[in-house]
């Protein structure tokens, strides 16, 4: 097997036994991406050079390592690196060089990971689409705006890779290509060093090929506990809800199909599944995610829109139009509907541990136009709480589905585990 095909927690605990150098692992992730990038495009920014001279690096450390020692790491091109261009998926930016790494970076570096190098992102990570095409079929998308991180893990070009979301840009990908995608609570991870899309919901997200890697990266980027040092029982089957949420009727039957399946097998695994209803209050929600996140993302991209007002395409002209015409006063209403949502929510736990829900409305669409719906993932990135996505099933296509996985907000430990009770039942 390929050293691309492993798992990080495996080839970190190969490295550290002397069984596999970083070297190596690096080369066999750039073979994999000579032989597959021309065609999926996942990568804006990649030197194969600078890789290898980080991996060289790492074999010759003497001394105490990190958890990431030698394991190499995608970046979102939203994230700043000082080493590498960060042209936040525009032309506005081509070749810009960051003075300081973001500090998700300096962490992954002080943890011992080798940055790769830069995926690829919708504009702003909004919605015009990067170039990426999805690994599994490459004339649907992989989704967005997360796409090349979300491919790249899923292609093995790299075992890690980080991501934002603001709407649904980490779980939607993580469907459509069929990986572990996890937006943590609000702010669980520093964001210096990110060019905010809206402040309010920006959050770093994390790809990988399973939930024990997830857990890994979580670790090293914020210190909340490793799995199995969790308050929850790792062998102690969780409480859980199946949460359709109001828009259960647009998902497609198929995904409907599997998120019901998927109760089902945890409910003959031991698991206590119960039905949860959201009171029609959460339904306005999407409603004022639509309107903070535009008010926010116009203004926060308004020197671009001023000044390379040419650069820009006309999807995000549209929304920088959208954005500034919405009155100051409707904004303060969406924080204040908001604010009492995310109390609402507390409300709505009980007994559970988690809830589980559809992570897209269905598998991968045909075309590379535009990047899906996030219909199901705009009001947990509002409430700010922990979301798993879990490949589960497969659609008409062929391709990926699976099942959302919610935690309570700074709840991040306790989902991780539920997260992988639930991979290991299904």
């Amino acid at each position: 097997m390929s050293p691309a095909r492993l798992s990080a927690n495996s080839a970190a605990a190969k490295i550290k036994a002397g069984e596999l150098s970083s070297e190596a692992l690096v080369q066999a992730c750039l073979d994999r991406v000579s032989e597959r990038e021309p065609e999926i495009r996942a990568w804006s920014w990649l030197d194969a050079d600078a890789a290898l001279a980080q991996a060289r690096a790492c074999d010759r450390a003497v001394g105490p390592k990190g958890l990431l020692h030698g394991v190499p790491i995608g970046v979102k091109d939203v994230i700043d690196t000082a080493d590498m261009p960060t042209a936040y998926g525009s032309a506005i930016y081509k070749g810009y060089r960051p003075r300081a790494d973001a500090a998700c970076v300096s962490l992954a570096r002080a943890a011992g990971a080798v940055i790769l190098g830069k995926t690829e992102t919708a504009e702003f990570a909004s919605i015009h689409p990067a170039a990426t095409r999805n690994p599994l079929a490459p004339a649907h998308t992989p989704g967005g705006s997360s796409s090349g991180s979300a491919a790249a893990v899923a292609d093995f070009m790299v075992p890690l890779a980080l991501g934002t979301q603001t709407g649904g840009s980490t779980i939607r990908p993580a469907a459509f290509c069929g990986v572990v995608g996890y937006k943590p609570s609000f702010n669980r991870v520093n964001r210096a060093g990110l060019k905010f899309s809206a402040e309010s919901f920006d959050t770093i997200g994390f790809f990988a090929r399973s939930v024990d890697d997830i857990a890994l990266l979580a670790h090293v980027m914020s210190g909340q506990e490793r799995l199995g040092d969790a308050g929850l029982r790792e062998d102690k089957a969780p409480r859980i809800g199946l949460c359709r949420t109001s828009r259960w009727s647009q998902a497609s039957s198929q995904m409907r199909e599997v998120i019901e399946s998927a109760a089902q097998k945890l409910a003959a695994a031991g698991a206590d599944v119960e039905l949860v209803a959201l009171t029609p209050a959460f339904e306005q929600l999407h409603e004022a995610h639509a309107v903070i996140m535009q008010y926010e993302a116009a203004r926060a991209t308004a020197w671009e829109y001023r000044v390379h007002g040419d650069l820009l395409s006309p999807a995000y002209h549209q929304r920088m139009r959208a954005g500034l015409a919405i009155p100051h006063e409707r904004y303060e209403a969406a924080l204040r509907q908001a604010e009492s949502g995310r109390q609402d929510f507390a409300d709505v736990w009980g007994e559970l541990d988690v809830l589980i829900t559809p992570s897209a409305v269905d598998e991968a669409p045909l075309g590379l136009e535009n990047t899906g719906d996030a219909v199901f993932n705009r009001i947990w990135t509002l409430l700010g709480v922990p979301c798993v996505h879990l490949p589960f099933g497969t659609g008409t296509a062929g391709l990926p589905l699976g099942l959302q996985v919610v935690g309570r907000r700074q709840g991040d430990v306790a989902t991780l585990t539920c997260a992988r009770w639930i991979e290991d039942r299904l």
